[in-house]
């Protein structure tokens, strides 16, 4: 008779990968130091291996360590799943949800749809968790996270999506740097050296970046910042320009800033808000439900900005969404 590893085992392992501290992991497990030192001896004495080097400073995983956790994240996701299988056949968007927000989206966006949400699913236990476009995806993979909220385009490996609503791209300046810009200004007139972009990680960049043709462009090519607000002040402090989705400008970005703002007279100076999650998940239904609710939500919100975009002199409505 083969004995096999507990998920609990399974657990204490992957929690020690994923913090590489023996205290982090057992926090994380909500279980003494102990506790989770024990687990994973035992499980190393069941699988006759070591998994873990330990020493005072440093925990490092064997080689085989490695390929064992490896598996482990699969697994766990599998048990997740059958507990979420369950949850999913009673009350929908009731219990807990770990949805991932890119940073170019959460602090714009969330805190004009969470009272809503909460208003209309109480029973909703939602935890946020903001990360870069790349880690949100290998935590969606992982299963870390039930579901993303994230910009298209962008490579997220095999996902379900579904488009909330979309985003323009809008080019932000000093009026002392462009005093009689167009209605709709051409990218390729913006010189390279005075664009200034988010740092590598962030999908706003590439977004932006191909909305001006210049997908290529090397970073040292450009200024990088760390964040939106960062590249509002450096706009305002006339080191150069820079692009912002509307979402942060009608989200008051520019407030107590001479900073103004024209479209991109470009087919791509758009990116699409979705929500995205494992194709995989047995609350799939529950997504698409919290996807229409987020979209309703979405369209009030954003109404006025659009009513305001098409009064503007030059100014045309966002383009369809092709998807979703």
């Amino acid at each position: 008779m083969i004995y096999l590893p507990t998920i609990k085992q399974l657990q204490y392992l992957v929690a020690l990968h994923r913090t590489g501290h023996f205290g982090r992991a057992a926090d994380a497990c909500h279980v003494s130091q102990s506790t989770l030192s024990a687990g994973i001896q035992e499980l190393e004495t069941l699988l006759d291996c070591v998994l873990v080097e330990r020493t005072r400073r440093v925990v490092r995983f064997t080689p085989l360590g490695n390929q064992v956790v490896e598996r482990a994240w699969r697994l766990l996701a599998e048990a997740e799943a059958i507990a979420e299988l369950a949850r999913a056949s009673g009350r929908p968007l009731a219990g807990e949800l770990r949805l991932g927000v890119i940073p170019t989206i959460a602090p714009f966006l969330l805190p004009r749809l969470l009272p809503g949400l909460r208003a209309a699913w109480p029973e909703l236990r939602l935890y946020l968790r903001e990360e870069q476009s790349d880690q949100a995806c290998a935590l969606l993979a992982r299963g870390e996270l039930d579901c993303v909220l994230l910009a298209l385009p962008w490579a997220c490996g095999d996902v379900e999506a579904e488009v909330l609503f979309e985003d323009p791209i809008l080019l932000a300046f000093h009026p002392a740097d462009l005093p009689a810009p167009a209605a709709k200004v051409d990218p390729a007139t913006l010189p390279q050296e005075r664009l200034l972009l988010l740092e590598d990680g962030h999908c706003l960049k590439d977004h932006a970046l191909a909305a001006c043709g210049r997908a290529g462009l090397r970073a040292d090519a450009a200024v990088l910042g760390t964040s939106l607000h960062t590249l509002v002040q450096m706009v305002e402090n006339r080191i150069g320009c820079t692009f912002l989705p509307r979402l942060a400008v009608d989200s008051g970005i520019l407030a107590g800033t001479q900073v103004e703002t024209r479209p991109l007279d470009s087919p791509r100076a758009s990116r699409q808000i979705a929500l995205i999650w494992r194709p995989t998940s047995p609350r799939s239904a529950e997504f698409r439900l919290l996807a229409a609710e987020l979209r309703k939500a979405a369209a009030a919100l954003l109404r006025p900005a659009e009513q305001a975009c098409r009064s503007a002199p030059g100014s045309a409505p966002a383009a369809a969404s092709p998807r979703g």
